[in-house]
């Protein structure tokens, strides 16, 4: 269970400050699979940084009963000046993984494709390298429940194959909570849905409500 207590977020610019989430709560069950729906700038991103603890609220809480991912889309968490085993060798330790370190290690670098450049420096990286090993590592970790950011396959044609299938095993397995800009992903990966809008959340118990909602606000 993952529950967000009236949580409030802001971001201050040169403008001041505007509330991207108003009061949020809403519970997650175990092994839920939930979409995040709503407009470009509702806050969809922010919820799952805050979710996955990369940011904090600025009022209000989350629990997390269980184990949850990062982000998958984020590939900005990298240390530039380490290689690729570095970098994976850091979040193992991270996770607990010491026992099953290298393992560990020979999935990500087998699973990425990267090779010898598994041992370069990260900023070496072609963005396409950097979301390769980004996906890798997401797959080289047991969360209860993963955060999705736009993110079910990465890489060249071959590639993108292995990923989707591999997610594909992830999504029948874990819980999810997912942002994507294409309907169907949502439908095929999802259950139920929570619909953000001015800064408020709204439970639906289907993806399809929740779009159907989601439409009404753009043509209102």
């Amino acid at each position: 269970m993952i529950r967000v207590n009236d949580v409030y977020k802001r971001y201050r610019n040169h403008h001041g400050s505007q509330w991207v989430l108003k009061g949020i709560s809403v519970d997650i069950p175990a092994q839920a699979r939930i979409a995040l729906i709503g407009a470009n700038g509702a806050g969809k991103s922010t919820l799952l940084r805050l979710i996955g603890g990369i940011d904090q609220p600025n009022r209000g809480s989350i629990q997390r009963n269980c184990r949850v991912s990062w982000p998958l889309g984020l590939t900005g968490g990298f240390q530039g000046s380490l290689s690729g085993r570095q970098n994976a060798k850091f979040v193992a330790r991270i996770h607990g993984a010491h026992q099953h370190l290298e393992e560990t290690l020979e999935f990500v670098r087998d699973f990425s494709e990267l090779g010898e450049a598994f041992d370069d420096p990260v900023k070496t990286y072609s963005s396409g390298m950097r979301s390769r090993l980004a996906f890798a590592m997401s797959m080289a970790f047991h969360f209860d429940t993963y955060l999705v950011d736009e993110l079910t396959a990465v890489g060249d044609a071959a590639f993108k194959r292995k990923s989707q299938k591999a997610f594909r095993d992830l999504a029948g397995r874990a819980g999810l909570v997912m942002v994507s800009h294409s309907e169907s992903t949502l439908r095929n990966f999802c259950d139920s849905a929570i619909w953000l809008h001015d800064g408020h959340a709204h439970w639906f118990d289907t993806v399809d409500e929740a779009l159907a909602r989601y439409r009404e606000s753009i043509q209102a």
